[in-house]
């Protein structure tokens, strides 16, 4: 999932097959908030969308790990059918979102159908699916814009606007354009899916999870500004910052999320218990060597760790604005009180969301490749409670 280093011209990539690896690179995350940056997807492409089912219920039950990985093995199972081949993806903590040229639309059904099989069959939930053409949006006067934001040298993050992933997702939850999950024993082809990590405490004292989207009410071109304003009080000063430590996250053997993972591998000799056997003497290997610091081949673990830091996703636009932030009381209540007075002005719409600690789930292609994505959620419900929160203030 690397990215060409070389930017070029919105214009000069809005067709051909490479479109999406021919976007500009952004590296300032306030510059998503400028609408003339985003690039309308090409004709014929496809949206592809999913969510967990009655989420709230895996919450209440302190499910929310395994629903963060059902997410994200719907990017994994479609970024292996395409064979690592760059495609633009949002992952949405309790779902995720992403877009297909014509020619992946077949793989990427089938690759969304597994993965669906899967959180059904070993997660035991429900997933929703559905693959939506842009010309059907088109079609209901709104769009779908892309632009890609680099965090780092080594990965970039799709951000969306235009207005047609939120009109896509009630399509999909009313039962438009479904995806039916595969049969029993369909597996995705998950590599590189994982969640060893320990939950990871707030530094600042909160971990805030936060979703803002226009009302719909005032003007939409003021949204924009007042988003720039907002991300600048919201990431000054030493109030907030990332929610993973400089150092990453604590790493503990047996990793938290093993059991998860024994699920995600292709079964070992046709036995659960080989492969938890064969996964637990790799999980020792690699904990030994992130706690001795050797270096093995071409994997670096200080390196690794650094990147890790680095590519995290914690930050996103996707038709408004998500994000999970490390920050104090004080600045959780301030930034509250900015999304209060936006909502009573008619420009905002928003749900917020605080825990003490963070999850990550990862999609790692190859340990010594240096483009691995790491997401980041609140551990009690993030990005999922914020969004309930959204929903009742509706």
């Amino acid at each position: 999932m690397a990215h060409p280093s070389v930017a070029v011209n919105p214009r000069d990539a809005r067709d051909g097959s490479d479109f999406y690896d021919r976007l500009p690179l952004f590296t300032r995350f306030t510059q998503l908030t400028d609408p003339s940056i985003y690039t309308p997807l090409p004709e014929g492409w496809v949206l592809g969308l999913a969510d967990i089912v009655r989420s709230t219920a895996a919450i209440e039950a302190g499910g929310y790990k395994a629903v963060n990985t059902a997410a994200a093995a719907i990017i994994a199972s479609v970024a292996n059918a395409l064979s690592d081949k760059d495609f633009p993806f949002v992952f949405g903590g309790d779902g995720a979102n992403l877009a297909l040229p014509p020619e992946d639309e077949d793989a990427g059904r089938q690759a969304l159908a597994a993965a669906a099989a899967w959180v059904r069959d070993e997660l035991g939930m429900h997933m929703r699916v559905a693959l939506v053409p842009v010309a059907v949006v088109r079609a209901n006067g709104l769009d779908v814009r892309v632009a890609r934001f680099a965090p780092s040298p080594d990965v970039s993050y799709a951000m969306f606007t235009g207005g047609g992933l939120a009109w896509a997702e009630p399509q999909m939850k009313s039962g438009a354009f479904p995806v039916p999950a595969a049969a029993a024993g369909v597996r995705p082809d998950l590599t590189g899916l994982s969640c060893r990590f320990s939950e990871i405490e707030a530094q600042h004292g909160v971990i805030l999870s936060l979703i803002v989207v226009p009302s719909g009410q005032g003007d939409p071109a003021a949204f924009a500004p007042w988003a720039e304003r907002f991300l600048e009080v919201a990431e000054s000063g030493s109030d907030a910052g990332r929610p993973v430590p400089a150092g990453g996250p604590v790493q503990r053997w047996p990793p938290a999320g093993f059991a998860l993972e024994a699920r995600a591998m292709r079964p070992v000799a046709g036995s659960r218990l080989m492969t938890r056997i064969a996964l637990g003497v790799r999980t020792l290997a690699a904990h030994i060597i992130f706690k001795t610091g050797l270096k093995v081949g071409g994997f670096d673990p200080a390196r690794y760790r650094r990147q890790l830091v680095e590519n995290t996703d914690f930050r996103k636009f996707d038709d408004g604005l998500r994000m999970t932030l490390d920050c104090t009381p004080a600045l959780a209540d301030r930034l509250e009180a900015l999304l209060a007075s936006a909502a009573a002005a008619g420009l905002a719409r928003y749900g917020v969301h605080r825990q003490s600690a963070a999850l990550m789930t990862c999609f790692v292609p190859s340990p010594t490749r240096s483009d691995h994505v790491h997401f980041v959620d609140g551990a009690t419900g993030g990005y999922a409670a914020a969004a309930r929160t959204l929903k009742d203030k509706r």
